[in-house]
């Protein structure tokens, strides 16, 4: 699960926007979004920069931790 479709959203960028700024195709930024494409790191880093985040909130960091 990663948080690309809500720090979009959140910023108001449409797939078609994202995909350009990272250099993919919309149906990539779709795929990704929906968990069916395991993006490049080096995508991944980018879009952590067009979203203004790090790769562990965007990827990896749970949303709501239980403690």
């Amino acid at each position: 699960m990663n948080r690309v479709k809500e720090f979009r959203k959140n910023r108001n960028v449409t797939q078609i926007e994202l995909a350009k700024r990272v250099g993919v195709a919309r149906q990539t930024i779709n795929l990704i979004e929906n968990d069916k494409y395991n993006p490049s790191l080096s995508l991944c880093i980018s879009l952590a920069k067009e979203l203004h985040t790090d790769l562990n909130t965007l990827f990896w960091e749970e949303k709501n931790h239980e403690e």
